[in-house]
């Protein structure tokens, strides 16, 4: 990689993940993350991933507003909203590395069983308190590893939703949780010139891939989409246990 300036390497990582982004409506933070902490210091690749993470989920968020459903999304948020603070002072008391390969290990197992298995009857019962819990576990993910999206992900499956009523709850939430999470990085200081200067970079291909995966989208069904979210949930267990 030293004969290539590593802007050109941070681009392509970033172009490449927003095309996942705007498939799938989540993992460009996996996705990027194997790129972009190659190449620079967490100080400055976490900031990145979160920013460009957040202005991939705008485009795809922009594009699908419509069909958001707020009364709906919004147990999730709250619950979110309210893991977060657990899962930040969980953090000082736990090791990251063998929680995100148990987290992994559990991605692997559950993406490649329903991969398997195929679609199950959809999950009625619990409701708007049920998703509220699943939206704190998300919010307590999200506070000690930055893996707020990879339950809601799977529980809005399992609800038997389409693809359309499955984005307009995870990706909202996921944008939600990372705004917050940078906010948080902002207000302590933790966004320095080089993660900005990166971002300008990445800018570009973030919404090249974004508009390419989201005609990708366009073009898949319900059975089709599930198998690719499935397959990223594995790909994106496979990376954490690694």
């Amino acid at each position: 990689m030293s004969a290539v300036p590593s802007e050109v390497w941070l681009v392509g990582g970033a172009f490449v993940a927003a095309i996942a982004s705007g498939l799938a409506g989540f993992a460009f933070a996996l996705v990027a993350s194997g790129t972009f902490l190659h190449l620079r210091a967490p100080v400055d690749a976490t900031p990145l991933v979160l920013a460009a993470s957040l202005m991939a989920q705008s485009f795809s968020i922009l594009a699908l507003r419509d069909s958001i459903d707020w009364r709906r999304l919004s147990p999730f948020l709250l619950g979110g909203i309210l893991g977060i603070p657990f899962g930040v002072a969980l953090l000082h008391g736990v090791s990251p590395e063998p929680l995100k390969r148990a987290i992994g290990a559990f991605l692997v197992s559950y993406a490649l069983f329903m991969l398997l298995r195929g679609q199950p009857r959809p999950i009625r019962a619990g409701g708007r308190p049920l998703d509220a819990g699943i939206g704190f576990v998300g919010g307590v993910m999200g506070g000690l590893g930055g893996l707020s999206g990879a339950v809601p992900t799977i529980w809005t499956g399992l609800r038997g939703w389409t693809k359309g009523e499955q984005r307009a709850v995870y990706q909202p939430y996921i944008f939600a949780m990372q705004a917050a999470a940078l906010a948080w990085l902002w207000l302590d200081g933790g966004i320095g010139p080089t993660a900005i200067a990166d971002f300008v970079w990445c800018l570009p291909a973030v919404a090249l891939g974004v508009w390419l995966g989201l005609r990708l989208y366009a073009r898949v069904d319900d059975v089709q989409f599930r198998k690719i979210v499935l397959a990223l949930l594995l790909a994106s267990g496979v990376v954490l246990v690694v």
